[in-house]
């Protein structure tokens, strides 16, 4: 009873949390943990605790391959630079310096890197949802460098616990050795799982067969990579990234229909399960905590984190003047980014799934059978930092505005583009495939004046003012109302038992389909 108990939790919680912040500017994601932290009140629910193996092997999986899946590649080569170094040099950066300024507040150098390593790396999850409003560019940096990070920071982190317990040899060599497996191994898994998808998946007509390929293929790449002890977290996102390009050749309407829905549902789910997770995870940390006094453990708390924000804002305020000596090239100076527009990324380095799980696998006991030095102390000084992180989302709408980010309209720019692009090609197609298809002139000149129609409509200048928007507004309107219309009827006659249920799903599928048609929603919300 407890699964389901929990199951109702969650699911209570996550629509009070959505409906709470839609009326108040606060994240869901706050409200989440604040609810993780309220169930730990509760003696029954406290008990409900997951395995970290399945954070790591379920969660992440399948939240960082639909993060891969809706990023921009496009994005990630043109700001590569940037990606690379915040998911390598940042990381080993923030968690040397936690581990410093641990070991000097008491704790041994091992315990010391294990937290480092944990806390380096942001969230993925985290900055998809906290940041999904800010300029692309800035998203896409801020969502391939959570993608990238997890990797380096979990190679440390194998380091670190396994230098402690005596079972692996600190050497450069076996250190650059790990690096390059679990870069090499993880990319190369990943593309390989992605091709026997893409293979497999362009031969299925099925919707739900290719739907079931498509949930499989996360955990296929992940367990690819790791049972090479490569990157896991790597290889699905390559994966993700590989099969975000070549799927839109090979899918049809109909699964994408299925799939999306899905996958949305799906992914918002599984975060708001972990937010909630994290603040169940600080109250038992806390309720456990022996080795100092809570009184301690807070100060330690505020002082790693002020850590690794510390580091965050430093690199984002010396890094950039570093490459502008080295690279003076006109197209580097094209895309600099100010001083003021750099403060919203320095707000965004949320933590979250990753560091909770690394924290939580953490061994009870070294080889020699002594406890692992610290651990309860570095499971409440993680779950601490992770809410404090988090937090900051509350600043985060200020911080935008305080960074005076310049409009953003690039997306609607070329979504307009790109409408006005195929609706020509359409055009110019229509003489040659109606004589292919044999069709009735009448209803040649019927398809082209309707797609006439749309071109004009995309040409104007979108204003409410504008006649030809009006009009199509008129249009549409007309349209939704009639159709709303039917849905009466149809209910009418599936009350008075004329038609059965089968038959009122079946036509109201195809009234779904034209109210979509017909609604016209704007560009820029559909992001």
């Amino acid at each position: 009873m407890l699964g389901l108990e929990m199951a109702v939790v969650l699911g209570v919680a996550l629509v009070v949390c959505g409906a709470l912040a839609r009326r108040c500017p606060i994240a869901p994601a706050i409200l989440l943990v604040l609810v993780g932290v309220l169930i730990g009140f509760a003696p029954h629910l406290r008990e409900a605790q997951l395995p970290p193996e399945v954070v790591l092997l379920v969660f992440l999986p399948v939240l960082l391959y639909w993060e891969s899946l809706t990023t921009s590649l496009r994005e990630i080569r043109n700001n590569l630079r940037v990606v690379v170094l915040t998911s390598t040099v940042l990381v080993f950066a923030t968690a040397a310096a936690v581990a410093a300024v641990a070991h000097a507040i008491g704790l041994a150098w091992g315990a010391a890197w294990v937290l480092g390593a944990a806390l380096a790396p942001t969230d993925a999850t985290a900055v998809g949802v906290l940041a999904r409003r800010l300029p692309r560019r800035i998203v896409t940096v801020l969502r391939a460098e959570s993608l990238v990070n997890d990797g380096t920071a979990l190679v440390i982190y194998g380091l670190a616990v396994g230098v402690t317990i005596g079972e692996e040899h600190l050497t450069t060599l076996h250190v650059t050795g790990l690096l390059i497996l679990a870069y090499g191994g993880g990319l190369l898994a990943g593309v390989l799982v992605g091709l026997v998808s893409w293979q497999l998946r362009r031969r299925m007509d099925d919707p739900m067969l290719e739907n079931i390929a498509m949930l499989v293929t996360p955990f296929a790449a992940f367990l690819a990579a790791e049972s090479v002890d490569a990157s896991g977290v790597l290889a699905v996102v390559a994966c993700g990234l590989f099969i975000s390009q070549v799927t839109p050749r090979i899918t049809n309407a109909v699964t994408r229909q299925t799939s999306v829905p899905f996958w949305t549902v799906t992914t918002t789910v599984l975060s708001s399960a972990l937010f909630v997770l994290v603040g169940l995870e600080a109250h038992t940390a806390v309720r456990g905590l022996s080795s100092v006094s809570l009184l301690r453990a807070l100060v330690d708390i505020l002082l790693i984190t002020a850590v690794v924000i510390g580091v965050r804002w430093a690199w984002l305020y010396t890094t950039p003047y570093i490459i502008r000596a080295l690279d003076r090239r006109p197209a580097q100076r094209l895309r600099r980014i100010g001083a003021r527009q750099r403060t919203v990324s320095g707000v965004a380095g949320f933590r979250g799934a990753v560091s909770l799980a690394a924290i939580l696998a953490v061994p009870q006991t070294l080889d020699s059978g002594a406890p692992f030095p610290d651990r309860d102390l570095i499971v409440v000084i993680t779950s601490g930092v992770i809410v404090l992180t988090l937090l900051q989302a509350l600043l985060l709408p200020r911080v935008v505005r305080f960074a005076r980010l310049p409009p953003d309209d690039s997306v609607a720019e070329e979504r307009q583009y790109a409408e006005m692009y195929i609706t020509d090609a359409a055009l110019d197609s229509i003489p040659t495939t109606a004589s292919e298809l044999g069709i009735d002139e009448r209803v040649v000149a019927r398809v082209r004046g309707e797609i006439e129609k749309r071109r004009t409509v995309l040409a104007a200048d979108g204003t409410e003012d504008d006649l030809v928007v009006r009009h199509d507004d008129q249009y549409a309107s007309l349209h939704l109302a009639l159709i709303a219309r039917k849905r009466e009827a149809l209910l009418e006659l599936r009350d008075e038992q004329r038609i059965d249920d089968i038959v009122l799903r079946a036509i109201q599928a195809r009234l779904d389909i034209e109210e979509v048609r017909f609604s016209r929603a704007n560009p820029a919300a559909d992001e």
